[in-house]
């Protein structure tokens, strides 16, 4: 009985909470991210910030490549000095190289969510604007939806706009 009771009341909250939201949109945020970030140079201002750091990682890597296949190719010819030499040096070089790798891969990550974070920000802004522009009550990504009518508002192009 109990079970039956709760069933009933969250049933009455729905249709409640459906007919007080009498406008529902829907908003592509992945659609919008990506436009965005697009147009608003993201991906120009991540490589600026991080091409200096990826070409010395890069050289870097060519580098203990070619010590590498140096020491396969012509280990076995070598002295024993120049061999341990050139093995300890491919050692140190591939701890620097992986502390390097690590630290470059932190930094870009956090950046990478400090400005999406920043997009993401602009875009709920200008979502809340279109929505109180246009009197919609409630706004729900359109990932999130299982089942859509045609009755339902797509505001992604608005919204676009609007950030623009």
């Amino acid at each position: 009985m109990k079970k039956l009771l709760l069933a009933a009341g969250f049933g009455l909250a729905m249709a409640a909470s459906a007919q007080a939201a009498d406008k529902i949109a829907i908003v592509d945020m992945g659609n919008l991210l990506q436009q965005v970030a697009q147009t608003s140079g993201v991906s120009q201002t991540m490589k600026n910030e991080f091409g200096g750091r990826a070409s010395e990682l890069q050289s870097m890597e060519s580098d203990l490549q070619a010590k590498k296949q140096r020491l396969q190719r012509d280990g076995s010819t070598m002295k024993p000095a120049d061999r341990t030499k050139l093995e300890k040096e491919l050692a140190a070089g591939g701890q620097a190289f992986a502390q390097k790798a690590q630290a470059f891969e932190q930094d870009q990550a956090r950046r990478s969510n400090e400005e999406r974070g920043k997009l993401v920000t602009r875009i709920q802004t200008a979502v809340k604007k279109v929505a109180a522009d246009q009197g919609i009550d409630l706004v729900v990504p359109s990932n999130a939806v299982i089942y859509n009518s045609n009755d339902v508002k797509d505001i992604t192009a608005d919204v676009l706009k609007q950030v623009k």
